[in-house]
């Protein structure tokens, strides 16, 4: 009985906030009222290598964002390794929510709700999570909500758009881009997805981390595909050596085209050949070439399956106005910049050549971009305000498909 009285109190205090959530999504700024305050979240993420806790507002405030990363645990295996991540989480989440409700300056009292990544992820590691967030869920009474990992990626930017000017619309094209999935998908509301391309092999993350491996590249403080585009990135050095002709010439394939869905593992393959066939240690030079040329055979390849996905909305008398880019592969600068060139040929090309025809481009903050607790709570927002929690018992998804929500 005390359990429904309270949910009954939240449920009308949600009422009364509900409104200002909706004002904020996609419009920024929120409606107060003397009787309306923020509803908080303190949300969990360990689908994969990182654990988060973070606390975010319905009036779009990140109060905490904490991210404990296990690289140097999975740097000496180049990938990660499951039970090693599971251990790390278990030791690391109780300090992960201790510093989200230290930097919010909150009590767990003062938390409204509480979510969770429920999937898609490795089983293992989701569980920590769940099993934190539904044990404080239920030892203090607070409603609970599991999050599909990948929804989160995708309305990450209605959270971090800094103007109303700048909100995504709705629908809205996404790209999901990380070391687990690469999706194009068409998002017509906070819960709706319909998939138009999805990798045949492996995830272009994945491969960005292979090819690094292949070059012998170290993990670094963001992981390797970071690596390879800050070596791609850096200056020639004197003594790099020089750098085969074959090698700056070489032409990566271009896997499926004309088709919606993705393939990678041909481009982390075709850099292992190369270097097999070469018969000899490559040089830094020879690297960096190699390096400089997957990156852009997989960035044009992920331009490429773009424009075919505007072609497909077009075609069902979809009009995209936006586009969304998440995931870790997404904090990727020179995959901003090829990005913003090709939706700008694009649109030159169309048969509009009014200035709505540009197509406006949207990425969350780095920081935001890999895996983190506050676009889980951004993501569980609209069902804690409308009252739509899940049980303390609900089960894991480690498979899920974002059009399953």
């Amino acid at each position: 009985m005390q359990r429904l009285s309270t949910l009954s109190c939240l449920r009308r205090s949600l009422l009364q906030t509900r409104l200002a959530f909706l004002s904020t999504c996609p419009t920024p700024t929120p409606i107060h009222t003397a009787k309306s305050r923020a509803f908080t979240v303190l949300a969990l993420e360990s689908s994969a290598d990182d654990t988060c806790a973070a606390i975010v507002t319905s009036d779009r405030r990140v109060l905490s964002n904490v991210v404990i990363k296990q690289h140097q645990l999975h740097g000496p295996t180049g990938g990660i390794y499951p039970p090693t991540a599971i251990d790390a989480h278990q030791r690391n989440m109780p300090h992960a929510v201790r510093r989200a409700l230290q930097e919010a300056k909150m009590t767990m009292h003062d938390v409204d709700g509480i979510a969770f990544t429920r999937g898609p992820g490795i089983g293992g590691c989701l569980s920590v999570g769940s099993n934190a967030a539904k044990s404080l869920a239920a030892a203090l009474d607070k409603p609970l909500v599991g999050v599909h990992h990948m929804q989160a990626h995708a309305l990450t930017s209605l959270l971090t758009a800094p103007s109303a000017s700048t909100t995504p619309r709705f629908p809205f094209l996404t790209l999901l881009v990380s070391g687990g999935h690469t999706l194009s998908v068409l998002a017509t509301s906070l819960t709706s997805f319909r998939i138009l391309g999805t990798t045949a092999d492996e995830s272009v993350g994945r491969s960005f981390d292979k090819v690094a491996r292949i070059l012998g590249l170290e993990w670094g403080k963001r992981g390797l595909g970071a690596a390879l585009e800050d070596f791609c990135e850096a200056e020639p050095t004197t003594d790099e050596g020089k750098c085969d002709g074959e090698i700056s010439s070489f032409a990566f394939p271009h896997p499926m085209r004309g088709r919606l869905d993705f393939s990678f593992a041909s481009l982390h393959s075709t850099v292992d050949r190369h270097l097999a066939l070469l018969g000899r240690p490559p040089t830094l030079a020879e690297k960096r070439a190699l390096a400089r040329e997957f990156q852009d055979a997989a960035v044009a390849q992920l331009c490429a399956k773009l424009r075919l996905a505007l072609d497909a909305c077009a075609q069902r008398g979809v009009t995209v106005g936006d586009v969304v880019v998440s995931g870790g592969v997404a904090s990727n600068r020179y995959l901003r910049t090829r990005l913003r060139e090709s939706l700008d040929a694009y649109a030159a090309l169309s048969e509009s050549t009014t200035e709505d025809a540009r197509i406006e481009l949207a990425f969350p903050p780095v920081e935001l971009c890999t895996d983190n607790a506050a676009m889980i709570g951004w993501a569980a927002m609209h069902r804690f305000l409308a009252g739509d929690y899940d049980p303390y018992d609900i089960d894991l998804k480690p498979k899920w498909s974002i059009e399953e929500i």
